[in-house]
């Protein structure tokens, strides 16, 4: 696999998971949008890894500001995004475990949901920018 075909690889699962989201959010399923936005933008940072490694495989970590700071984007990201990326963050492990998901339950409505979709998709857009590729199909709001 070429260096291109694998970022692609990473782009077009972030792009997958971005619509599962939008999915869960019609369904109802809260709890899973912050989840799947988070996935979105860690295989979105992974894809970004692969490229400026020329290749390298992405380590296996799920912490956002760790990835971002591995690909240097966060030294180019504004302080909404930076804050995004905070916010996901902990969402990655607090969706999957018992004792958490209801506390994170309370916390989530259809709107504050539909509002982090649309800030998921801004910062998608833009770590594509970042890359030299750029997919067709980039997701709209």
């Amino acid at each position: 696999m070429t260096t291109n075909e694998k970022v692609q690889y990473w782009l077009d699962l972030a792009d997958y998971d971005i619509e599962t989201a939008r999915v869960n959010l019609n369904g109802g399923r809260l709890l899973y949008v912050g989840f799947m936005c988070h996935q979105t933008i860690e295989k979105a940072l992974k894809a970004v890894f692969t490229q400026v490694t020329e290749g390298g495989v992405p380590p296996k970590i799920h912490n956002l500001l760790i990835l971002s700071e591995k690909t240097l984007l966060d030294t180019k990201m504004g302080e909404e995004q930076l804050d995004l990326i905070r916010e996901l963050n902990p969402l990655n492990v607090e969706a999957r475990y018992p004792e958490y998901k209801d506390r994170v339950l309370q916390t989530l409505s259809k709107d504050y949901c539909s509002k982090i979709i649309e800030r998921t998709v801004d910062l998608l857009c833009w770590i594509k920018k970042q890359s030299l590729i750029m997919p067709e199909d980039t997701p709209t709001k």
